[in-house]
């Protein structure tokens, strides 16, 4: 396939003996916070999160030149979290020829439990059986989403904080992340860095330091070009905007056809289409996977895919029928549902498992307030625990 060019990554041969910073007035300034500085002059073990995209390559070559400068002696070390099977084929090799080029140790991590896939196959099939039991009112969808991060907090932040503590039990510990304040409006809240208690233990300190922060994205692509670096294939070849999973519940439709068009991810593609259609719950909240590169589907999935998208509106227009004060909210259930009220929430349940294919219980009126009434016994017994743990807490420490 033909190489994309990225818009600042072409050639400018006035500055090719440049050295990254001359002058540049600080374009390429590294953000420094002074909890940072401190442990750095000790000499703190310096992780630098790296996933095969622009931006941690970018930071990685950054905060090498910065412990350079102020002459950090401690240990270097760049640390990837492998996604398993929804991940690019080609981030494993790109983060091993940055830590080649470094000359730093590489050390891939993975979740203990399976990869990112195995997830989203867990959580729906724990959902199911959620709904089967009516510990929830509605079925919840398999997928990660903006407001439910797990995919990052359970494949990354947590496997990657784990190894770290386990390597440097005490001691200060600084982890580098390339986050960007102009990526989203989240981020641009993020500090320059921070107390991280994932990574703190009881004898040591642990700190986030997102040390490109400021950075915009051309100043990242220019500054990978000036030391040499080379580009991920996700955007040199396929023209993605981002490196990630491959297929990822926030990416962009482009970057979406970007990742179907490497043939290294049709088979995840398929698997992903799968759940979709067994779950009927698209992958982005009104747009399918299957949508987006239906080629790579044979005619059979390409017409189950049809009916899941007919059985995902059934599903809708049930639980649409559910009164705004049985949904769920915080300490749920909240109420008794009257005898009119469980016969309709027994309905509404039918034709969801109709719908989705799946057998649940409670399926009558009787049933379900019988369901709700153990639910808020069960609710009170254990605020009464916790009561009465905090009181013998309380004596204790008297």
């Amino acid at each position: 396939m033909q190489q994309i060019e990225l818009p600042g990554m072409a050639p400018t041969m006035a500055l090719d003996g440049l050295h990254p910073g001359c002058g540049d007035h600080g374009r390429f300034d590294v953000a420094q916070d002074a909890m940072v500085d401190i442990a750095l002059s000790g000499h703190a073990p310096v992780f630098v999160g790296v996933s095969g995209g622009k931006d941690s390559q970018a930071l990685a070559y950054r905060v090498q030149e910065h412990l350079d400068t102020v002459g950090h002696l401690g240990p270097r070390v760049l640390i990837h979290s492998d996604l398993g099977r929804i991940e690019w084929k080609d981030s494993g090799p790109v983060c091993e020829r940055l830590a080649e080029r470094l000359g730093w140790e590489l050390v891939t991590v993975r979740r203990a439990a399976g990869d990112m896939i195995d997830r989203w196959q867990a959580r729906w099939d724990a959902n199911m059986a959620r709904y089967r039991q009516l510990d929830c009112v509605k079925l919840i969808m398999p997928w990660s989403s903006a407001s439910q991060r797990f995919c990052t907090s359970e494949l990354k932040t947590q496997v990657i904080a784990r190894a770290i503590r386990a390597r440097h039990p005490t001691g200060a510990v600084v982890s580098a992340v390339g986050i960007r304040w102009e990526e989203s409006a989240a981020r641009a809240r993020q500090p320059i860095a921070k107390q991280d208690k994932a990574l703190s233990r009881s004898r040591g300190i642990g700190l986030t330091w997102n040390a490109i922060i400021h950075w915009r994205r051309e100043e990242v692509l220019d500054f990978i070009r000036r030391r040499g670096g080379v580009l991920h294939e996700a955007y040199r070849i396929y023209g993605s905007t981002r490196v990630s999973c491959a297929f990822c519940v926030l990416a962009s439709r482009g970057d979406l056809q970007a990742a179907a068009r490497c043939e290294d991810n049709a088979a995840v593609y398929r698997q992903l289409v799968e759940l979709e259609i067994r779950s009927t719950f698209s992958f982005q909240s009104g747009n399918w996977l299957g949508d987006v590169a239906p080629m790579l589907l044979d005619p059979g999935v390409r017409s189950r895919l049809i009916e899941a998208k007919e059985r995902a509106l059934m599903r809708q227009a049930a639980e649409a029928d559910i009164p705004p004060h049985l949904l769920y909210e915080t300490g749920w259930p909240v109420c008794l549902p009257t005898s009119c009220e469980a016969h309709l929430l027994a309905s509404v349940r039918q034709r969801v498992a109709d719908a989705v294919g799946i057998s649940v219980d409670y399926l009558d009126g009787l049933a379900i307030v019988g369901r709700y009434a153990a639910l808020m016994a069960q609710k009170v017994q254990q605020a009464q625990i916790a009561q009465a743990g905090r009181r013998v807490g309380r004596r204790l420490a008297a």
